[in-house]
């Protein structure tokens, strides 16, 4: 009789969890199944659709019969000149072609920048609550993940003086996100000049995921306008939140040009570039009007009441000041933790939330709601919300 040899994963793929929303939309696909209709105010994916002229840029240059082959791995001229004029507008920052990088998400973007600069058992500075992408690439890496504090009393910023007690001999990478994902805090120049100073002082790479600072936000922040940051630091930016382009997988890179070409240099080993008619239509997603992002906030606005309202109804405090796709609330000392909490709310009320445990120890005690659903679905799910907190209090539970 022959045998089979056990045959195992690699240890880092032990090390990492198959990622929250991956798990758990499939669990909503059953209960759907089931009939029950949930509503998801939980992933952050803006449900309305680009620009018309986006669109149409990508329907009329994909019948052009000199557009489907590969292309450059480093993007198309048009494609960082336009990232370059955009920079140059809403952050006032000036941006040669050859400081950006365009990438196929900015997600992806974590990955690449990794994969560049760390050697087995570097350290990287990863914020708590925060993106679990920065962990999980860093644990595949064989990395050292070491996490810092944000706290709501600190404004949800870096506490400098205890990273400056942690032992950096080793760190190479910090990973910081501004306006925050998922406590939508803003930045300040300030906190951005800290941030670079730091990092020149430790020989560490601030890395700067931006892709929410045209979404309620009146003041776009990048941190390469700081003084000498581009020696020390890299942007990571997106159209998918900004422009409603979540599944084109638009993303973009921006730093100086040493640490863009040794960025290339690993990319170019991953992926073979993207189709050339969707990047000629990110261009003309880019140079869309302040028209464009004043009547998306227009709409954002007014979806962000109903996510307050449905925090109000479940007694949790939030900050009127936060900014981004999301609303951060407190959930209320005598509920139980934020998973459980979630899924009380999806069981009973047919409502998928998101826990704040997800993105750390720190975020326990929060819920998440994203603005990525309409009106008429905010709506209906505060009503559903309200009337089970309604039969709870008839029941007594």
């Amino acid at each position: 009789m022959s045998t089979v040899k056990k045959i195992e994963p690699a240890e880092h793929i032990k090390q990492i969890s198959e990622y929250y929303f991956s798990v758990k939309l499939a669990e909503v696909a059953r209960l759907n199944a089931e009939g029950k209709n949930i509503i998801s105010l939980a992933v952050g994916s803006p449900d309305l659709p680009p620009s018309e002229r986006t669109v149409e840029a990508l329907c009329a240059t994909a019948h052009r019969p000199d557009v489907h082959t590969y292309q450059p791995y480093n993007g198309i001229p048009e494609l960082r000149k336009a990232f370059s004029e955009w920079y140059e507008k809403y952050y006032h920052v000036d941006l040669a072609t050859d400081e950006i990088l365009p990438l196929i998400g900015s997600k992806e973007g974590i990955l690449h920048i990794s994969m560049t600069f760390l050697n087995m058992g570097d350290g990287v500075l990863v914020p708590n609550p925060g993106y679990p992408t920065y962990t999980s690439v860093s644990r595949l890496l064989r990395a050292d993940v070491i996490p810092y504090d944000l706290m709501e009393d600190n404004h949800w910023f870096p506490d400098f003086d205890a990273l400056e007690k942690k032992d950096l001999s080793k760190v190479k990478l910090m990973w910081v996100n501004y306006p925050n994902m998922p406590t939508g805090a803003r930045a300040t120049p300030d906190l951005f000049k800290r941030l670079v100073a730091f990092g020149n002082k430790h020989g560490i790479v601030i890395c700067h995921d931006n892709p929410y600072s045209f979404i309620l936000n009146h003041q776009p922040l990048s941190i390469l306008s700081v003084d000498g940051a581009k020696d020390g630091c890299i942007e990571l930016n997106s159209l998918s939140k900004s422009h409603n382009m979540t599944g084109w997988r638009m993303g973009m890179l921006a730093s100086n040009p040493q640490f863009v070409k040794w960025i290339l240099k690993e990319k170019s080993n991953i992926d073979s570039g993207q189709f050339k008619p969707m990047q000629l239509a990110a261009v003309a997603a880019l140079s869309e009007p302040d028209q464009w992002y004043d009547n998306m906030n227009m709409l954002y606005r007014e979806r962000r009441r109903w996510a307050e309202m449905i925090l109000l109804l479940l007694r949790c405090h939030f900050d009127k000041e936060q900014t981004g796709l999301f609303v951060w609330g407190k959930l209320p000392d005598y509920e139980a933790g934020s998973r459980e909490f979630v899924d009380e709310i999806l069981y009973n009320a047919h409502v998928f939330l998101t826990p704040g445990a997800i993105f750390g120890s720190n975020g326990e005690r929060y819920i998440r709601i994203s603005l990525g659903a309409n009106i008429s679905k905010l709506s209906e799910a505060y009503n559903r919300i309200e009337r089970y907190i309604n039969s709870r209090m008839v029941t007594g539970g």
